[in-house]
């Protein structure tokens, strides 16, 4: 199962402020590990909230916030940086 990387505007803004490796290194991350998981729920937590559509994941001193939408298999990078 692969699921589908996508990257809001404002994410793409934060990663683009990163310096390169940084971001490849994040990038390398959602791209080449997460979206093959079968379930993207198995790393990571869910952000404190009435529903957990929203997910969390760290890579070294950085967060990733995502929206995964299940039927689609899309995970959606709302955030991304030093948080």
């Amino acid at each position: 199962m692969v699921w589908k990387v996508k990257i809001e505007a404002l994410a793409e803004k934060e990663l683009g402020r990163l310096d390169p490796p940084v971001a490849e290194r994040i990038l390398n991350y959602m791209y080449g590990y997460l979206a093959n998981l079968k379930n993207p729920r198995s790393v990571g937590e869910p952000l404190r909230s009435e529903s957990n559509v929203f997910w969390r994941y760290r890579v070294g001193d950085y967060r990733i916030i995502t929206s995964i939408e299940d039927e689609g298999l899309i995970l959606l990078v709302i955030r991304a940086g030093q948080m």
